[in-house]
Order: C-alpha cells, then structure tokens, then sequence
C-alpha cells in the first residue's frame, strides 16, 4: 500500500523552504547534504593526492572513468531495484557501503600504504553503489512530499547539491592545506579528509534511520530482472511526453555543460587569469545555481511550466553565448552568476516534471535511464573540446551555445506535450485518467 506524505512540522510551514516542514524529507534531505558533501569533498582530495602521487591528468581522466562506466552501465538494474525493493533499505545499504569502503581507503592512505590502483578500484566501487541507490533516492521524494510540494522538494534537493559543491570542496582542500602544511607529497591531510568523508555517510546513515516511512514497493513484479527493464523502457518510449521530457534533461545538457569543463581553458587563454580568478568563476558560478534552485523553490507553483523549462534553456544558452564573447572578468563574472542560475532552475524542474509524469510504480526505472544520459554528458565536451582546441575557446562556447539554442527549439517543435504543461501537478485526478496528463 502506498505511504501518505509526512504531515507538516511547525517550521517552514510555506514559501521557499516549505517542503521541510515534512519530517521525513526533512532527514531525507539532511542525509542527501552529507552524502553530497562527502562526494564533492573526495573529488577534491582524490585528485590532489593523485596529481601528486603521478603527475599524470590521464591518470586523473583514468579514475574519473573507473567512477562512470559502472554508473552508466548498471543504473539500469539500480532503477529495477528502486521498484522491485523498499526503497529506504536500498538507501541504507548503499550508505553503509560507502561508509565501509571509504574507511578501508582511509586507512590505506594514512599509512601512506595507497596505490593507484586502489583508487580505480574504490572508483568503480563507489560508481556502481551509486547507480544502484541514485533511483531509489530520486523516486522517494514524491512519496514523501506529495505533488502538491514536489517543485518545492526538488529545489531544495538541487540546493543541496549546489551548497555541498560550493563548500565542499572548499573544506576539503582547508583541511589538507592545515593539515600537511605545504607539504604537497604529505598523505596525512587526504587521510584525516577520507575519515571526515566516512563520517558524513553514518550521519547520512543515521538521518535514514530516522525516518518513519518504510518506502514499500508499490508494485510487485514476478517477472525477470530484464523484462522489468525492458517494460521500463518500453514505458518511457510509448509516452511522448515521458520520452521529450528525458530528452529534455540529456540534449540540452550536452551542448551546456561543456562551460564548466571548459573554465579552466577560458580562464587562461581568453582572461589571462590566474588560480584565484578561477576559483572565483567556478564559485560565482555554484553560487548562482544555488540561488537559482532556491529561486524556484519559491516559485514552485508558478503555472505554464512547459514554457518555463524551454525560456530556462534558451536563457541558459542566450547568456553562454554572451559569456563566450566576453574577454574580460569583470563581464564574465555576472554572466557566468547567470548560467548557474538558469542551468540549476532548467534541472531542478525538468527532473520535477519527469517525477510528475511517471507512473508511480515505474519511478525507479524512469529514473535510472535518466541517469545513464547524465553519464553521457562529458561526450558533449569531446567536439566542442575539438573545436576549442583548433579554433579558441570562445568559438567552441558560442557554437555549444547555438546548439542548445537550435536542440531546444527541436524539442519544443516537435513535442507539444512539453509545451502544454502547466501546473505541473495532477489536480485532482481520479484513478480511471491518464498518468500522463500533468496539467
């Protein structure tokens, strides 16, 4: 039987912050922070200790990849399991993975005992908990919060995101600073980073046991894992506005992610900046995604949502293009602040609609195939990399932003479905309508 949505605490009863006046979200929410916090906090120290260890950034690229082939390649089954398994177990077992093999890596690097070849295995190991409990963790909001407040809740999940990748990193790299003291060859630092990171999965652990919703499977399925995940596939290709709206959340992000992969080019070859003037681009640039999720977690109610998610991309696209042209910080900086704003509002919504659109019982594998497209999103830096390459920076920035332009338009064009969301939340529907209709 399906769980009723958390009943309102005392605080946060309305606007921005509303939804946490849901108690389970509330540790929900809490659990994500650190979780999020502990991943941004290990790119940081993984990748210096492995600069320093080989001075190598295919070593680097090597890892990065160990992380999201096993991410790609087994969030399929992870979507199955959100639908087949109570979902606060999935969440739970995943934490306490993390909780293990991080500490089994911190050890190994305080005793200065690491290799590299640990850090590929840890890799894969934490890319392959991560898309087996990321489903789980995306389809249980709704059942926590509700359509009514879903906006809100997922705004607020993407603000999360955007707080943990602002200061997380930050932290981290404060620790090893204070820690080893200038000494770049110094283990010590990352170890006492990796015991700070194992910490954050127990609370996120803890804040999962303090949860009263048990997250019950909706629908029980006898049938093979593989034929749960062709249904899920087959569901999300009859559906015009399920399929446009995962299309929605891979073709724009592959023509405007390519900016963050490309800052540090930009920052150096078009700016002439340093490691202080990039540090202020990418912050500027988190801060700006921080407000935008907060932004629509205010507006979470606002009607015609199918025009606001294609304006958010065009508006992602019109202000990447204008940044490209711009040679000089003190332009860059505010039109940088803008991307971060529209790209996080374009996200946090259209990952709402896709939770809306989606029959309840097929939320988790839904889910995992929009997973695996974010896996793909580093394909988009391949050819504009190319042309940034051989033709600047600037040029490779305006032509991923006339893609996104072009891709939007597309997809506007050729699914109505998109357009024609409103509200975004069924309002009232009895059991004999369509799933399918949002308005």
């Amino acid at each position: 039987m399906k769980e009723q949505a958390g009943k309102p605490g005392i605080f946060f009863t309305r606007g921005m912050f509303s939804s946490l006046s849901n108690r389970e979200f509330r540790f929900l929410w809490l659990g994500n922070l650190g979780a999020q916090f502990a991943m941004q906090m290990q790119v940081v120290a993984r990748g210096w200790l492995i600069y320093a260890m080989t001075n190598s950034p295919l070593m680097l690229t090597w890892v990065l990849l160990s992380f999201a082939i096993p991410s790609f390649v087994f969030s399929l089954f992870g979507g199955v399991m959100a639908d087949r398994l109570p979902k606060k177990r999935v969440m739970i077992v995943a934490q306490c993975l993390n909780f293990i093999a991080t500490l089994v890596m911190a050890n190994f690097i305080i005793s200065d005992a690491v290799t590299f070849e640990h850090f590929l295995w840890f890799g894969a190991f934490n890319g392959t908990v991560l898309s087996l409990s990321m489903p789980a963790r995306q389809s249980v909001i709704p059942e926590l919060v509700g359509e009514a407040e879903l906006f809100n809740a997922m705004a607020l999940s993407t603000a999360s995101m955007n707080i943990s990748r602002v200061c997380g990193p930050a932290l981290a790299g404060a620790i090893i600073a204070l820690v080893a003291d200038g000494d770049t060859t110094s283990t010590f630092g990352v170890g006492v980073v990796y015991y700070l990171i194992a910490a954050l999965y127990v609370v996120a652990v803890v804040t999962l046991l303090f949860m009263k919703y048990r997250g019950d499977v909706l629908e029980k399925s006898q049938q093979g894992i593989f034929t749960d995940i062709n249904a899920g596939i087959q569901y999300m290709w009859q559906s015009p506005l399920i399929f446009g709206l995962l299309l929605m959340s891979f073709l724009p992000m592959l023509f405007g992610m390519p900016i963050q992969f490309l800052m540090p080019a930009y920052n150096h070859d078009v700016i002439g900046g340093g490691p202080d003037s990039l540090g202020l681009l990418m912050g500027v640039n988190g801060g700006g995604a921080l407000f935008g999720s907060l932004v629509l977690a205010r507006m979470g109610n606002v009607s015609r949502k199918g025009y606001w998610l294609l304006g958010l991309s065009v508006l992602w696209a019109l202000f990447m293009g204008l940044f490209a042209f711009t040679h000089t910080l003190l332009f860059a900086l505010p039109l940088v602040l803008l991307v971060g704003v529209c790209s996080s509002m374009f996200m946090a919504m259209n990952m709402s609609l896709v939770q809306l659109a989606v029959d309840p019982a097929m939320r988790g594998r839904v889910n995992s195939i929009m997973m695996m497209t974010f896996g793909l999103m580093p394909v988009g830096v391949i050819p504009i990399g190319y042309i940034a390459e051989h033709w600047g920076i600037d040029t490779g920035l305006w032509i991923s932003a006339i893609c996104l332009t072009v891709v939007t338009v597309l997809l506007g064009v050729f699914f109505p479905a998109i357009r024609d969301i409103d509200q975004g939340y069924r309002n009232s529907l009895s059991n004999s309508e369509s799933v399918e209709t949002i308005r």
